[in-house]
């Protein structure tokens, strides 16, 4: 071994080397072996492109050991390799540093010793350098150890994409396909490697002798010699040597199709039926459209065109007169189209329905009954309720109380107290209200009387004040009279305006009061439900009128009791009181 040792060396045969992987390792052992052979540097390994430069790296010639790469130092101090027992040596790719111990690398790149060829970059490695492609080698190639390109073989590396019948065949950089089959005689390949036939017609040196014809055939061909050929009108005879007229009208088929055929000398001529029209270049009749070169001349309404004449038809609502040509009107009406009335009117129809009736927005004929209850006036035709029937309708009122008017509309009160259809007893009186009776029994309270005698249809009952012989207390009370009456009203369920119901009239003049009269006031002291009553004082005719007024809406059945007062006042006294007790009814219905 050699004097010079670090940990970080590996030594063959007394030569250390830098550590590396072992196959970097086995190279450098290889360039060694090399070297001991006598073999130079620059030899070629037919290893791979890595080890050939770990192997350059580590082979050094022996006769340059010692040029500018080494130098003489103490035993055992050299970094990578030693010659003799005091000189220090670099190995290739390296150079001595200034201590004359360790080593450093050369930068081939940046000192432009490298030998990399141009389109290739130079990449420094410690000891080394490597070339590397700058541009890609491209589709169809692959770039080789030796940093070249090399052409992939697609059909043996069985990449195409030739179809099953085809052939793979290698091209610099890509492939062809072509078939595998071979067309025989008269055929040729197409792009899809189908056999299609040759057309030897068309060659430009025919296949053919001259005065022969070439006639094509799938795979062949045949050559047929030339015939006589004869122009329109004409056809070869039996023997085939010359040209004779055809007679076009010969035979029930002629070429005129059933007009007059006239056959010439190379031709014929049609004489055609009326309606038609012979044509010169088609040689055949066609038919004359009357109603084009005719318009409105032939047809009163529509002309329309058949076949060798014309015919007329009217539009609707017309028929076709006996002359053929003009429209009389129709008249829709006699085959009854309308489910009730019908008008004929001049080219057309009108139904019409009867009262009660409508006609349908759908067809025009049909007549629908109208629903008079669901129209948007239904609610004001009968007072209670309305009943649609066919063509018509029907009121009805409630079943008690109320019977149907005259004008089959309106619900009209049942007196019960003046048909006698009540139930009141001998000692009670009948009240008669809309919709039905009230039996009432109104008695005067002590110290009163009645004013007259009373009957059942009486609506007031009046209860003078008739006090007993020294009864002070009954001659101090100022209530004079106590009546009572009977009103009766319908529900009210929209108001708009106040309604007067009760006229309370005396017997005062309007000039009161004065100095020496009392002031008349009227109120309402019991039974006002809801505040829906009030009471107003005006003048008519010269004297005070108290008007009892409904102010607010009442829905019935209901009932109930306005105690009124008419007050005399003098001075702030009360001097003179009449009360009225009106019975108010309230009916369930607005009639």
């Amino acid at each position: 071994m050699l004097p010079c040792h670090e940990h970080h060396l590996t030594t063959y045969r007394g030569v250390d080397f830098p550590m590396a992987s072992p196959v970097e390792n086995f190279c450098m052992i290889f360039s060694c072996l090399s070297e001991e052979q006598g073999l130079s540097c620059d030899f070629s390994l037919t290893v791979s492109y890595q080890c050939g430069l770990v192997s350059r790296a580590c082979c050094v010639d022996k006769s340059p050991e010692t040029d500018g790469n080494s130098t003489q130092v103490g035993a055992g101090n050299c970094a990578q390799r030693c010659v003799g027992n005091n000189t220090c040596a670099c190995f290739a790719g390296y150079k001595l540093k200034p201590d004359g111990k360790n080593c450093e690398d050369i930068n081939e790149c940046l000192l432009g010793s490298h030998h990399c060829r141009p389109g290739e970059r130079c990449i420094n490695t410690m000891g080394s350098y490597r070339c590397q492609r700058e541009v890609s080698c491209g589709t169809g190639y692959e770039l080789t150890d030796s940093n070249s390109c090399k052409d992939i073989d697609e059909c043996e590396t069985n990449t195409h994409n030739c179809p099953k019948d085809f052939e793979c065949q290698n091209t610099p950089g890509s492939f062809r396909c072509h078939p595998s089959a071979q067309c025989q005689a008269g055929y040729i390949q197409d792009a899809l490697g189908s056999c299609i036939d040759i057309n030897e017609c068309l060659s430009v040196a025919g296949p053919c002798p001259s005065g022969q014809l070439c006639i094509n055939t799938v795979g062949s061909y045949t050559c047929q010699r030339n015939s006589v050929s004869c122009g329109r009108g004409y056809h070869l005879n039996e023997e085939g040597t010359r040209c004779v007229d055809i007679d076009e009208c010969a035979g029930s088929d002629n070429a005129c199709a059933g007009h007059g055929c006239i056959n010439l000398v190379g031709s014929y001529r049609c004489e055609c039926r009326s309606g038609f029209t012979f044509n010169s270049i088609t040689r055949v009749c066609e038919d004359i459209n009357e109603c084009r070169h005719f318009p409105g001349r032939l047809c009163a309404h529509k002309c329309d065109n058949v076949l060798g004449s014309y015919k007329c038809s009217c539009t609707t609502g017309f028929k076709l007169a006996s002359d053929g040509r003009n429209c009389d009107d129709l008249n829709e009406c006699e085959s009854s189209p309308c489910s009730q009335e019908c008008a004929n009117v001049y080219g057309s129809y009108q139904c019409y329905c009867r009262r009660g009736y409508q006609l349908s927005d759908v067809d025009g004929i049909t007549c629908e009954d109208i629903d008079e209850c669901a129209l948007p006036t239904g609610g004001h035709i009968c007072s209670y309720r309305c009943h649609n029937t066919p063509g018509s309708f029907h009121c009805t009122c409630p079943a008690k109380g109320y019977t149907l008017a005259p004008n089959g509309r309106s619900c009209q009160d049942v007196d019960e107290c003046v048909t006698g259809t009540h139930t009141c007893s001998e000692t009670e009186s009948c009240f008669n209200i809309q919709g039905g009776f009230r039996c009432l029994n109104f008695d005067c309270p002590p110290n009163y009387r009645r004013s007259s005698e009373t009957v059942d249809r009486s609506d007031t009952i009046r209860c003078i004040k008739s006090c007993q012989p020294n009864d002070i207390t009954c001659v101090l009370d100022p209530v004079h009279s106590v009546s009572h009456t009977v009103i009766s009203l319908p529900t009210f369920r929209e108001f708009n305006k106040p309604e007067e119901i009760v006229f309370l009239r005396s017997v005062t003049p309007s000039h009161y009061p004065h100095m020496d009269s009392p002031e008349l006031i009227y109120d309402i002291q019991e039974g006002n439900i809801h505040n829906s009553f009030d009471i107003i004082k005006r003048v008519e005719h010269g004297m005070i009128v108290g008007v009892v007024r409904q102010v607010k809406p009442l829905v019935g059945p209901a009932s109930t009791v306005l105690k009124l007062a008419m007050n005399y006042v003098m001075n702030g006294v009360v001097s003179h009181r009449n009360i009225i007790n009106v019975h108010v009814f309230v009916s369930e219905f607005w009639f």
